[in-house]
């Protein structure tokens, strides 16, 4: 049967999962010599090999020629007795007794460090593999990270070309004309008549369409700061426009004097308010694009229905109310929320709602898959690549 890297072969995971092959093969490698020698012989062997490094740098100035007797009687008997506590089984043991038995005279020079240097040489071998070992196992840990963040990148491709091949089954030649203009339509007579409110309806009025949009689920207006609102609600000034109040904020303390009441109070509230009041628009009350589902956009526009009213002109609320679709009317945003609402109760409403949801959310690459009838394709390659880490990860397991 073949293993994860030859099934992973074709697929988006394959370099990961050769990556991860040859990490787990390179720690197996090492583990199998170490295991061959004994592990704790290998151990044994690195200590030993460490501690007479040690030594030798250690002692090689102060106890050769003529130099400490008292170090080198100190470096004597460590090193000796470093040697002898080696069992016959560590590797190199009898490179350390060799350089062990030159160090047991009346006076060292510096040939005989070297000769002990060249003898235990044969234990830096234990040092190697166990570094390699640390080294082998480090990558090993690496390669399984990169297998499962690769895992969570398929994961996210294999849910777009899902997508993508929800979205290219609509009519992409469709015209878009029947959804999009009705929703401009709609959009645009709410940012005219809300920029008429702000400026010429008081700002107490507009903060209570915001609190009254607030507590519409669907709608979801940013309510007022509750200090400001208060202020607004009870201060004289808030029977001003919103624009009126912005602008007086700018004031010098003795010309707003002229204008109201408290210019500290107002100035207190206002000024300190102004990324709220930055961000105080007709976006809550328009409609997106690509519109929502059909139901969902129906429940929101009922949601709508008593704010945009007050967002109309008296006059055109009065008309609206009588003769709904007169030409009179055709302007108003009740007129247009009320065409918005009649067309997501049609078909045809969710089919242009499809394709209109399409053509924002696809890219030219993905309109191009679709063209060329490869998406299946890729799709079945990303899953292919799904499974085979999932087999990799396993298959190559070390406990």
């Amino acid at each position: 049967m073949a293993d994860a890297a030859t099934l992973a072969a074709s697929t988006p995971a394959a370099d990961v999962v050769a990556e991860l092959a040859a990490a787990y093969r390179r720690v197996q490698d090492v583990e199998s010599e170490i295991e061959a020698i004994g592990e704790a012989n290998v151990e044994a062997a690195a200590d030993a090999y460490r501690n007479a490094t040690r030594l030798l740098d250690r002692y090689e100035d102060s106890a050769t020629g003529t130099g400490d007797f008292k170090a080198y009687l100190q470096f004597q008997n460590e090193f000796i007795a470093l040697a002898e506590g080696l069992s016959d089984d560590v590797l190199a043991a009898d490179a350390f007794q060799r350089a062990s038995d030159r160090m047991d005279k009346r006076r060292l020079n510096e040939s005989d460090f070297d000769y002990a240097r060249e003898q235990i040489e044969a234990a830096a071998e234990a040092v190697d593999l166990l570094e390699r070992r640390e080294a082998t196992h480090d990558e090993y840990r690496q390669a399984r990270h990169d297998a499962k963040a690769r895992t969570d990148e398929l994961d996210s491709e294999a849910d777009r070309l899902r997508r993508v091949g929800e979205l290219g089954g609509v009519d992409l030649a469709a015209s878009l004309d029947p959804l999009r203009e009705p929703v401009e339509a709609y959009n645009a007579a709410v940012r005219e008549a809300f920029d008429r409110f702000r400026r010429t309806e008081s700002a107490r009025e507009l903060f209570e369409l915001l609190a009254a949009g607030a507590d519409r689920p669907l709608v979801d207006a940013d309510r007022p700061p509750r200090d400001l609102a208060d202020y607004i609600e009870s201060a004289p000034a808030g029977e001003e426009p919103l624009s009126t109040l912005r602008e007086y904020a700018d004031y010098s303390p003795s010309k707003l004097d002229h204008y109201v009441d408290d210019p500290g109070a107002l100035r207190t509230h206002v000024s300190v308010h102004q990324t709220y009041l930055n961000r105080v628009g007709p976006d809550p009350f328009l409609v997106d694009w690509p519109p929502t589902e059909a139901g969902v956009l129906r429940a929101r526009l009922r949601e709508l229905a008593p704010l945009v009213r007050r967002l109309d002109a008296p006059t055109e609320t009065e008309e609206s109310a009588s003769e709904p679709d007169s030409d009179a009317d055709s302007e108003s945003i009740e007129y247009h929320r009320r065409q918005l609402a009649r067309l997501a109760r049609t078909d045809d409403y969710d089919r242009l709602r499809q394709v209109a949801v399409a053509d924002t959310e696809l890219s030219e690459t993905e309109f191009e898959q679709l063209a060329a009838g490869t998406v299946d394709d890729d799709l079945a390659a990303v899953e292919d690549g799904l499974d085979a880490i999932e087999t990799a990860l396993d298959e190559y397991t070390i406990e």
